[in-house]
């Protein structure tokens, strides 16, 4: 899983977005100039860019400018100023999303889901995820077991992505909730519950010994490989 890099001089913003990131699983990496983030960016190839307009030295424009014209990466423009001018100034240079401060942490990182679906193929990033006989193509919403295709929603076809693109960690049912349905929908632990219990029927309808989706009691669910 490659990083987010978040760029931003203010060290609260920063600190607030980081320990958000890191709960979430995501690694990450920040700066607080123009001049760190583009090498940063060169160096480790970020998944995603949380990136403020008001930045020393080179600002947040320049920067998207930058790495636009070499590179797909998503980035999400932050800005103290909700004006139409900054909003359409960034987008047409090449941001995909804009973030007026003050934010919430949860909204902002179900925006960064939401961009990394819509852009599942950005600097050949593989979108099909195989584990034995399982094989779950995200863009389609296609997944496959034991050579037949399942008939996943896509809440469910998200779910078993998540789990299985991690194995072995604990997801608690906040991190699902906030990584598949949206920070909205923090609390709503029953949702998780009765999406893994469908999803769970229908997986069991052919063998796979090979995995299984298992339950860590009072926290959330865990993907398990049994691979040799």
């Amino acid at each position: 899983m490659k990083p987010i890099l978040v760029v931003d001089d203010n060290e609260q913003i920063v600190g607030i977005l980081s320990r958000y990131i890191r709960q979430q699983g995501w690694p990450l990496l920040t700066a607080q100039s123009g001049e760190e983030a583009l090498a940063l960016f060169e160096a480790a190839d970020p998944s995603v860019i949380l990136l403020d307009i008001m930045l020393p030295g080179i600002d947040g424009l320049e920067v998207c400018r930058r790495i636009r014209g070499i590179s797909k990466v998503p980035i999400l423009m932050i800005t103290a100023r909700d004006e139409d001018a900054d909003r359409i100034l960034g987008l047409d240079i090449g941001a995909d999303d804009y973030i007026v401060k003050p934010f919430s942490p949860g909204e902002v990182m179900a925006r960064v889901r939401a961009v990394l679906r819509r852009l599942p193929q950005q600097d050949g990033a593989e979108d099909t995820l195989v584990i034995g006989s399982l094989s779950i193509h995200l863009p389609s919403l296609s997944v496959v077991l034991d050579g037949h295709k399942l008939d996943l929603t896509r809440r469910e076809t998200e779910l078993l992505w998540t789990l299985a693109s991690a194995p072995g960690r604990v997801f608690t049912r906040d991190n699902l909730l906030t990584l598949v349905w949206g920070y909205e929908h923090i609390g709503s632990y029953r949702a998780v519950d009765s999406h893994i219990k469908r999803l769970r029927q229908k997986l069991d309808v052919y063998p796979h010994d090979f995995f299984s989706i298992s339950t860590v009691w009072g926290t959330g669910y865990k993907f398990e490989r049994n691979l040799p």
